[in-house]
Protein backbone atom coordinates (compact mmCIF):
# COMPACT_ATOMS: atom_id res chain seq x y z
CA UNK A 1 0.00 0.00 0.00
CA UNK A 2 2.78 2.38 0.90
CA UNK A 3 4.46 1.68 -2.44
CA UNK A 4 1.19 2.34 -4.29
CA UNK A 5 0.69 5.64 -2.49
CA UNK A 6 4.25 6.70 -3.27
CA UNK A 7 3.78 5.92 -6.97
CA UNK A 8 0.45 7.80 -6.98
CA UNK A 9 2.06 10.81 -5.32
CA UNK A 10 4.87 10.87 -7.89
CA UNK A 11 2.29 10.64 -10.69
CA UNK A 12 0.21 13.51 -9.30
CA UNK A 13 3.32 15.62 -8.79
CA UNK A 14 4.31 15.04 -12.40
CA UNK A 15 0.83 16.02 -13.63
CA UNK A 16 0.88 19.17 -11.51
CA UNK A 17 4.31 20.12 -12.86
CA UNK A 18 3.12 19.64 -16.43
CA UNK A 19 0.00 21.72 -15.86
CA UNK A 20 2.03 24.48 -14.25
CA UNK A 21 4.45 24.47 -17.18
CA UNK A 22 1.59 24.72 -19.68
CA UNK A 23 -0.17 27.50 -17.82
CA UNK A 24 2.91 29.64 -17.29
CA UNK A 25 4.54 28.94 -20.67
CA UNK A 26 7.56 27.61 -18.77
CA UNK A 27 9.21 25.98 -21.78
CA UNK A 28 12.49 26.51 -23.56
CA UNK A 29 10.89 25.72 -26.93
CA UNK A 30 10.15 28.68 -29.22
CA UNK A 31 7.83 28.57 -32.26
CA UNK A 32 9.13 29.38 -35.75
CA UNK A 33 7.87 32.05 -38.15
CA UNK A 34 9.02 31.68 -41.77
CA UNK A 35 9.19 34.79 -43.97
CA UNK A 36 9.39 35.08 -47.74
CA UNK A 37 10.58 38.26 -49.46
CA UNK A 38 8.33 41.23 -48.67
CA UNK A 39 8.35 44.97 -48.12
CA UNK A 40 7.07 47.68 -45.80
CA UNK A 41 6.10 51.03 -47.33
CA UNK A 42 6.03 54.58 -46.09
CA UNK A 43 2.80 56.47 -46.76
CA UNK A 44 4.60 58.75 -49.23
CA UNK A 45 5.85 55.79 -51.27
CA UNK A 46 2.49 54.02 -51.00
CA UNK A 47 0.79 57.08 -52.49
CA UNK A 48 3.35 57.23 -55.30
CA UNK A 49 2.94 53.57 -56.18
CA UNK A 50 -0.85 53.20 -55.81
CA UNK A 51 -2.26 56.72 -55.93
CA UNK A 52 -2.80 59.53 -53.44
CA UNK A 53 -4.62 58.49 -50.27
CA UNK A 54 -4.48 54.81 -51.09
CA UNK A 55 -5.35 52.38 -48.25
CA UNK A 56 -3.88 48.88 -48.25
CA UNK A 57 -6.20 45.86 -48.15
CA UNK A 58 -5.56 43.50 -45.24
CA UNK A 59 -5.92 39.81 -46.08
CA UNK A 60 -4.29 38.12 -43.08
CA UNK A 61 -3.12 39.01 -39.59
CA UNK A 62 0.46 37.99 -38.82
CA UNK A 63 1.80 36.55 -35.58
CA UNK A 64 3.28 39.83 -34.36
CA UNK A 65 0.58 42.10 -32.89
CA UNK A 66 -0.67 44.75 -35.31
CA UNK A 67 1.19 43.33 -38.32
CA UNK A 68 -0.67 42.00 -41.36
CA UNK A 69 -0.22 40.83 -44.94
CA UNK A 70 -1.82 42.93 -47.67
CA UNK A 71 -3.48 42.00 -50.95
CA UNK A 72 -1.23 44.41 -52.81
CA UNK A 73 2.04 43.37 -54.44
CA UNK A 74 4.71 45.26 -56.39
CA UNK A 75 7.72 44.57 -58.61
CA UNK A 76 11.24 45.28 -57.36
CA UNK A 77 13.97 46.01 -59.88
CA UNK A 78 17.77 45.99 -59.77
CA UNK A 79 20.45 46.35 -62.44
CA UNK A 80 20.44 42.60 -63.08
CA UNK A 81 16.71 41.88 -63.20
CA UNK A 82 13.31 42.14 -61.51
CA UNK A 83 11.18 40.14 -59.08
CA UNK A 84 7.41 40.40 -59.47
CA UNK A 85 4.56 40.00 -56.98
CA UNK A 86 6.47 40.96 -53.84
CA UNK A 87 3.96 41.13 -50.97
CA UNK A 88 3.40 44.33 -48.99
CA UNK A 89 3.03 44.03 -45.20
CA UNK A 90 1.17 46.61 -43.13
CA UNK A 91 0.77 48.96 -41.49
CA UNK A 92 2.70 51.77 -43.18
CA UNK A 93 6.04 52.72 -41.67
CA UNK A 94 8.14 55.83 -41.42
CA UNK A 95 10.60 54.47 -44.00
CA UNK A 96 10.25 52.00 -46.83
CA UNK A 97 12.10 48.71 -46.24
CA UNK A 98 12.48 45.85 -48.73
CA UNK A 99 13.42 42.43 -47.29
CA UNK A 100 14.73 39.89 -49.79
CA UNK A 101 16.32 36.44 -49.72
CA UNK A 102 20.06 36.03 -50.14
CA UNK A 103 19.48 34.24 -53.43
CA UNK A 104 17.49 37.20 -54.76
CA UNK A 105 20.69 39.26 -54.86
CA UNK A 106 21.84 37.25 -57.89
CA UNK A 107 18.62 37.91 -59.80
CA UNK A 108 18.58 41.61 -58.93
CA UNK A 109 22.30 42.04 -59.57
CA UNK A 110 22.79 43.67 -56.17
CA UNK A 111 24.60 43.05 -52.90
CA UNK A 112 22.39 43.41 -49.83
CA UNK A 113 23.62 43.24 -46.22
CA UNK A 114 22.07 41.14 -43.47
CA UNK A 115 20.38 43.60 -41.12
CA UNK A 116 17.71 43.79 -38.47
CA UNK A 117 14.48 45.54 -39.39
CA UNK A 118 14.89 49.32 -39.14
CA UNK A 119 18.70 49.27 -39.37
CA UNK A 120 18.87 50.79 -42.84
CA UNK A 121 21.82 53.17 -42.78
CA UNK A 122 24.31 52.31 -45.51
CA UNK A 123 22.02 49.82 -47.24
CA UNK A 124 21.40 50.04 -50.99
CA UNK A 125 18.29 51.52 -52.54
CA UNK A 126 16.06 49.77 -55.06
CA UNK A 127 13.42 50.58 -57.66
CA UNK A 128 9.83 49.63 -56.78
CA UNK A 129 7.15 49.52 -59.48
CA UNK A 130 3.45 49.77 -58.63
CA UNK A 131 0.27 50.11 -60.69
CA UNK A 132 0.29 53.92 -60.55
CA UNK A 133 3.94 54.87 -60.36
CA UNK A 134 7.56 54.04 -59.58
CA UNK A 135 9.71 54.77 -56.54
CA UNK A 136 13.51 54.70 -56.35
CA UNK A 137 14.57 54.45 -52.71
CA UNK A 138 17.93 55.78 -51.51
CA UNK A 139 18.30 52.91 -48.99
CA UNK A 140 16.29 50.11 -47.40
CA UNK A 141 17.18 46.87 -49.21
CA UNK A 142 18.16 44.17 -46.68
CA UNK A 143 18.39 40.44 -46.13
CA UNK A 144 16.72 40.05 -42.74
CA UNK A 145 18.98 38.88 -39.93
CA UNK A 146 17.65 35.90 -38.00
CA UNK A 147 15.96 37.10 -34.82
CA UNK A 148 13.64 36.11 -31.98
CA UNK A 149 10.70 38.28 -30.94
CA UNK A 150 9.73 38.09 -27.27
CA UNK A 151 8.46 40.13 -24.35
CA UNK A 152 10.78 41.26 -21.52
CA UNK A 153 9.11 38.58 -19.38
CA UNK A 154 9.99 35.93 -21.99
CA UNK A 155 13.57 37.21 -22.04
CA UNK A 156 13.86 36.92 -18.27
CA UNK A 157 12.44 33.39 -18.32
CA UNK A 158 14.80 32.33 -21.12
CA UNK A 159 17.82 34.03 -19.56
CA UNK A 160 18.54 36.48 -22.39
CA UNK A 161 18.41 40.25 -22.91
CA UNK A 162 17.21 42.57 -25.65
CA UNK A 163 19.89 42.93 -28.32
CA UNK A 164 21.80 39.82 -27.26
CA UNK A 165 23.15 37.61 -30.05
CA UNK A 166 22.54 33.90 -29.47
CA UNK A 167 22.60 30.59 -31.33
CA UNK A 168 19.58 28.33 -31.83
CA UNK A 169 19.32 24.54 -31.89
CA UNK A 170 17.10 22.84 -34.47
CA UNK A 171 16.27 19.14 -34.11
CA UNK A 172 15.34 16.68 -36.85
CA UNK A 173 17.07 14.76 -39.67
CA UNK A 174 18.32 18.00 -41.26
CA UNK A 175 18.67 19.90 -38.01
CA UNK A 176 21.66 21.79 -36.70
CA UNK A 177 22.44 25.21 -35.28
CA UNK A 178 22.16 28.77 -36.52
CA UNK A 179 24.35 31.46 -34.97
CA UNK A 180 24.03 35.26 -35.09
CA UNK A 181 20.39 35.25 -33.98
CA UNK A 182 19.35 38.56 -32.42
CA UNK A 183 17.01 38.82 -29.44
CA UNK A 184 14.33 41.51 -29.83
CA UNK A 185 12.44 41.95 -26.55
CA UNK A 186 9.60 44.48 -26.47
CA UNK A 187 6.27 44.78 -24.69
CA UNK A 188 4.42 44.48 -28.02
CA UNK A 189 6.06 41.26 -29.23
CA UNK A 190 4.80 37.69 -29.44
CA UNK A 191 7.29 34.88 -28.80
CA UNK A 192 8.54 33.64 -32.17
CA UNK A 193 11.85 33.02 -33.96
CA UNK A 194 11.94 34.49 -37.47
CA UNK A 195 13.92 32.89 -40.29
CA UNK A 196 13.45 33.25 -44.04
CA UNK A 197 12.42 30.54 -46.49
CA UNK A 198 15.99 29.73 -47.52
CA UNK A 199 17.04 29.18 -43.91
CA UNK A 200 13.90 27.13 -43.21
CA UNK A 201 14.40 24.91 -46.26
CA UNK A 202 18.04 24.25 -45.33
CA UNK A 203 16.96 22.63 -42.05
CA UNK A 204 13.54 21.31 -43.10
CA UNK A 205 11.61 23.72 -40.87
CA UNK A 206 7.89 24.39 -41.10
CA UNK A 207 5.29 26.39 -39.18
CA UNK A 208 5.01 23.63 -36.55
CA UNK A 209 8.74 23.48 -35.83
CA UNK A 210 10.27 24.63 -32.54
CA UNK A 211 13.76 25.83 -31.67
CA UNK A 212 15.77 26.21 -28.48
CA UNK A 213 18.23 28.92 -27.57
CA UNK A 214 21.80 27.82 -26.93
CA UNK A 215 24.34 30.38 -25.79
Amino acid sequence: MDNYENVLKLFLDAVQTTLHSTETGDSSEIPIGISNRHLHLSQIDLDELFGAGYQMTKIKDLSQPGQYACKETVTICGPGGAIEKVRILGPVRGKTQVEILAGDCFKLGMVSPSRLSGDLQGTPGITIVGPKGTVRTSEGLIVAQRHIHMTPQDAQRLGVTDGQIVSIQIDGPRGGTYSNVAVRATDTSALECHVDTEEANAMNLNSLSKIKIIK
